[in-house]
């Protein structure tokens, strides 16, 4: 446990925007042309987050910042920018603006003032991560919870195939899950917390919450937030072509 709770502690170090000196910080101050070599951590999250923006046409964004703060106040209160506060926040937005280069451990900013937040990956990732130090040290089997958000089953319980873990709205399923995770989204705990990065507008709330099942949980993290944004149809052509992946909407 107290491996587990130092891993997660390291990872936040490396990958929080809050903290001076991480990884996500130091790119977050490059200006544009400038180049920073990062960790294994922020690569991984990096290279999925373009990954995943291109799967799912724009829905899913880790530069979204600039209009997350535009929109908001400091309080966390909802507001109207000013068209040139909208306007310069919008050109500082999309995965377009960032390459990772794998092979070398690099990431290159295309603009100034960008503002990369991993919130959306972040959690799930370091999930995975401590499955395999679990590994390590001969656990196996394992249910990792964090925060009802991303839960992640590692093999199964004793006498059983897998983990049960429920989700749903009006109806509820069961769901048995081995060495998968899964990641709801919604609007109950924090409110108007998501921004639409393909019209760079806020999303507006609604009841209810949206749920992706995939083979990690960074994946099924960022999953769950683009799965917000985009439409039913889209996430049936999305999980018919990646066939590991699941969504429960209703």
């Amino acid at each position: 446990t107290q491996a587990a709770f130092a891993e997660i502690d390291r990872l936040e170090d490396e990958l929080s925007r809050f903290r001076p000196v991480s990884d996500i910080w130091r790119i977050n101050q490059l200006k544009a042309g400038e180049t920073a070599t990062v960790g294994l951590a922020a690569l991984d999250c990096l290279s999925l987050a373009k990954a995943v923006h291109a799967e799912t046409g724009g829905a899913f964004d880790v530069t979204i910042g600039p209009l997350m703060n535009c929109f908001r106040n400091p309080d966390g209160s909802g507001r109207i920018p000013f068209p040139e506060e909208e306007e310069f926040a919008a050109a500082r937005v999309g995965a377009h603006l960032y390459d990772v280069n794998e092979m070398y451990g690099k990431v290159t900013v295309h603009h100034d003032n960008i503002l990369v937040d991993l919130g959306a990956v972040g959690k799930g990732y370091a999930i995975d991560q401590i499955v395999q130090l679990l590994r390590d040290w001969s656990i196996p089997n394992a249910l990792l919870n964090a925060g009802d958000s991303t839960v992640l089953g590692s093999g199964a319980p004793p006498g059983d195939e897998g983990w049960i873990i429920t989700v749903g709205n009006k109806e509820k399923h069961a769901l048995r899950v081995t060495d998968r995770a899964v990641s709801g989204t919604g609007f109950a705990v924090k409110g108007a917390h998501i921004m639409n990065p393909r019209t760079k507008k806020p999303l507006a709330i609604r009841k209810g919450r949206v749920w992706a099942s995939a083979p990690t949980a960074a994946l099924s993290d960022a999953l769950s937030t683009a799965f917000m944004v985009m439409e039913p149809e889209e996430i049936r052509a999305l999980c018919e072509r990646n066939p590991d992946v699941q969504a429960i909407l209703d």
